[in-house]
């Protein structure tokens, strides 16, 4: 089923002159760009980018992607509550989601299990992270085309230069090594791309054929895609048949260990428990103390297969949110304890219900997914103003209790 990466084509040395020829009858519509574009070919060629490839790949790009710009200059400081993170990425859609593709997927799953020891829910979670198992891939009016988003930054923006000429020059090298034509390599602004959404160098590190169709197709491939990402845990150092952590009950004051690493047996020993009394195995183990919500909220033990998640995205609640919902997928409970949310807000499966109160009552015509954006929040204010609230489209407890007087 699998099939080790193909090795990339060898070099071409065609200096600038015959880069700018390229361009030479291009009608410009930005100069500087076009400009750019030619320029760059000395450095592709020196990583053996052919002449074929660099112009197949720009073939019809004529100025720089502007909403890619627009995207990497809109980066707010934004401070997501861990509560708010995790209900958009675990809940019953995502879970349920998941098991129905894990049946649909099993046999592609059993031999990735196999062949890499990573279990099949942390790759359907990741799935679900990256890519909304995939949909996101048919959401065309988000996607870019990867050389010319790469080729984009590299041009306009001074922060992420050194980073899109890099990636630039692997997306060329996927293409010349015949895995993708041009017109299908899309992918976000910044260019990670596929199902589980990899920038280009780690595409070339990873990727996998395992579909055995000759070609690596992180875009197309189920097959490919989750056993990419599972290369690239399994070579990152997974853990075969561990957790990612365990939720853990904190002693008063436990928080003041918060990033401390201690085996289980000692975390135990300071009064640190499992919910509902089970005992941490292996308690010669090593875990790190994570508590995302402070003293108030749920305690984690993090052992070492989360932070192999974290070499997919090396964020603490991504890590967490990969493994919470993993264990949903494979029948586990979620997190027992509560969030410390400000009164008077919605849990998640509060969240499913006003949607799905607002569906009935022909107010919200939507997918019922707990994310409230510009749809919810509509049906939200055309319900409190039937109902005489104040409309500000927020949903609430005292939104849900007034619902479900109708």
């Amino acid at each position: 089923m699998f099939r080790a990466p193909r090795k990339i084509l060898g070099a071409s040395t065609i200096g600038l002159a015959v880069a700018l020829s390229m361009f030479s009858t291009a009608a410009y519509a930005d100069a500087g760009f076009q400009g750019w574009i030619a320029s760059f070919y000395a450095t592709a060629a020196k990583s053996g980018i052919s002449k074929s490839t660099y112009q197949r790949a720009f073939s019809g790009v004529r100025t720089p992607d502007a909403s890619v710009l627009e995207k990497a200059r809109y980066q707010p400081e934004f401070t997501t509550e861990v509560w708010d993170y995790l209900d958009s990425r675990v809940n019953p859609y995502t879970v349920a989601k998941g098991r129905e593709l894990a049946k649909r997927h099993a046999s592609t799953l059993s031999a990735i299990e196999r062949h890499f020891g990573v279990d099949r829910s942390v790759l359907l979670a990741i799935w679900s992270m990256e890519s909304n198992y995939g949909d996101i891939l048919e959401k065309t009016d988000r996607l870019h085309y990867v050389p010319q988003a790469l080729a984009t930054l590299a041009y306009g923006d001074k922060r992420r230069a050194k980073f899109a000429r890099t990636q630039l020059v692997a997306a060329l090298k996927i293409l010349q090594a015949g895995d993708i034509e041009p017109s299908s390599m899309t992918g976000s602004w910044a260019g990670a791309m596929g199902h589980t959404q990899f920038i280009p160098t780690s595409y070339l590190a990873f990727a996998v054929d395992a579909d055995g169709n000759g070609h690596r197709d992180i875009w197309n491939s189920i097959p490919d895609a989750l056993a990419t990402a599972a290369n690239l845990l399994h070579k990152n150092g997974w853990q075969t048949g561990k957790t990612w952590g365990y939720e853990a009950v904190a002693p008063s004051g436990g928080s003041k260990y918060a990033g401390a690493t201690k085996t289980l047996n000692q975390w135990a020993s300071l009064g640190f428990t499992r919910p509902g009394g089970k005992s941490f195995p292996r308690g010669s183990e090593r875990a790190e103390l994570k508590m995302p919500a402070g003293g108030n909220g749920p305690a984690f033990l993090m052992t070492r297969n989360f932070f192999m998640i974290k070499r997919y995205n090396n964020s603490d609640l991504y890590a967490l949110s990969v493994g919470v919902l993993a264990d949903q997928i494979a029948g586990y409970g979620g997190i027992d304890q509560r969030w410390p949310r400000p009164a008077g807000t919605l849990d998640i499966t509060e969240k499913f219900e006003l949607q799905t109160r607002l569906k009935q009552l022909g107010y919200y015509d939507g997918e019922i997914d707990g994310n409230f954006g510009s749809g919810s929040k509509a049906a939200i204010a055309a319900f409190q103003s039937r109902a005489g609230l104040t409309q500000d489209g927020n949903p609430s407890q005292k939104v849900l209790e007034k619902i479900r007087d109708r």
